[in-house]
């Protein structure tokens, strides 16, 4: 099931109920990249890094990061 068919479903459920309706898949997106910014940033203010470029550092990161097997 796909997250509209969810949506739409827990929508129809939450009116049949009385109950608030559910956020919109995909809201809070974008606050939710930026929350990850400013984490990334505050990081790298932490360990003596300059603030600016935290994708780049964090893509980085992820990229050379070993995963166990």
């Amino acid at each position: 099931m796909t997250a509209i068919e969810q949506y739409l479903v827990d929508t129809y459920r939450a009116s049949q109920h009385g109950t608030p309706m559910p956020p919109p898949p995909g809201r809070d997106d974008v606050a939710v990249l930026l929350a990850a910014r400013a984490y990334e940033q505050f990081q790298a203010v932490l360990d003596g890094a300059p603030a600016h470029h935290p994708w780049r550092s964090a893509l980085r990161r992820v990229l050379t990061r070993r995963y166990p097997v």
